[in-house]
């Protein structure tokens, strides 16, 4: 019962965590930001096994990991404020050309990142032929260039 216990209060703390600090994808994670990632996972592991390093004692673990992972996913089908308590909504972080710094802050989303994704997904170079630039649920930014006339 331990394991259980220790897996649930590790899992729903490290998830906290992780939503309270920004909406980040892997896909987008600096080398600072997965150096952490496996910091967080040896120390982490401490408190998860404690001083049982059974095999039976980690499937534990790791089936109570995964039980909370479907059932908190199962909870944001069913209820829309879970869904967006865990994974947020979209955010508009560049309207008509013009940077919302206040949410860009919020995020620690940069005009660099902006342009990047710019060039990336449309071929664009300036920020006056952006219209939208919104960073989705997913740690993506989306861009939506003005229309050519």
């Amino acid at each position: 019962m331990d394991a259980i216990i220790r897996g649930a209060v590790v899992y729903l703390f490290l998830l906290a965590l992780f939503r309270l600090t920004g909406q980040r994808s892997l896909a987008q994670i600096t080398v600072f930001d997965f150096v952490l990632l496996l910091i967080i996972s040896e120390a982490s592991q401490q408190a998860l096994i404690g001083n049982d390093n059974s095999m039976t004692h980690g499937a534990l673990v790791v089936m109570t990991l995964v039980a909370l992972n479907v059932a908190l996913s199962l909870m944001k089908q069913r209820w829309p404020r879970v869904d967006k308590l865990l994974d947020d909504v979209p955010l508009v972080l560049v309207d008509d050309g013009r940077l919302l710094h206040k949410r860009m802050d919020k995020v620690r989303v940069g005009e660099d990142d902006i342009l990047e994704a710019a060039r990336a997904c449309q071929g664009l170079e300036r920020l006056d032929q952006i219209k939208y630039a919104v960073l989705e649920r997913n740690g993506e930014i989306t861009i939506i260039p003005r229309s050519q006339q």
